[in-house]
């Protein structure tokens, strides 16, 4: 004999729905706790302490975000007013960074410019080659006005290694790029 009732028949319906949700619920209250790092207690915290932690681990993390994010518009607001200023007032602009790495017979140099200075890759390359330097490679960046140049390169050959041909090469690059920039 069948129920004609209809509220009989969406009863589990909805008790079943509601357990569902619940599930779901607890799960994504558990997926957001483990997302916090977590103390060195073992305890087990109820919902709401969970709920609490989370919300002020957020309220931490976007305070964070608005202090990095204000030194980050002071910094480059420094670093646009100092190029301002050197256009402005035509000062020797600041002096180029060069690092240079040894591995065996080859070198890495890392130079770093202002994009107004191109002459000074040619002028490395320049030095590079008096040297007997063969490059492998070299490549450049921009990243607003700097310019980041790669220089792999080999010196000697692997059966005449040259040794002292790395010091040599820093000594001149560094001469040169000081010469340029005390004055």
């Amino acid at each position: 004999m069948e129920n004609d009732n209809p509220n009989d028949s969406s009863r589990p319906d909805r008790k079943v729905i509601e357990r569902n949700r619940r599930t779901q619920m607890k799960d994504l209250y558990s997926e957001l706790y483990s997302l916090l790092p977590h103390h060195s207690s073992r305890e087990s915290k109820s919902l709401p302490d969970q709920l609490h932690e989370a919300a002020s681990y957020i309220k931490k993390l976007q305070i964070n975000l608005e202090r990095m994010k204000e030194k980050k518009d002071s910094l480059m607001g420094v670093e646009r007013l100092r190029n301002t200023r050197s256009r402005m007032t035509g000062k020797v602009p600041k002096s180029p960074q060069i690092q240079i790495h040894e591995m065996g017979s080859s070198l890495v140099i890392g130079l770093t410019t202002e994009s107004n200075s191109r002459f000074l890759f040619t002028q490395t390359i320049r030095v590079l080659q008096e040297e007997g330097a063969e490059i492998v490679n070299a490549g450049f960046s921009v990243v607003d006005n700097t310019v980041f140049h790669i220089i792999n390169l080999t010196i000697g050959h692997e059966s005449e290694p040259d040794y002292g041909a790395g010091r040599r090469i820093s000594e001149r690059l560094n001469k040169f790029m000081n010469a340029d920039y005390v004055a």
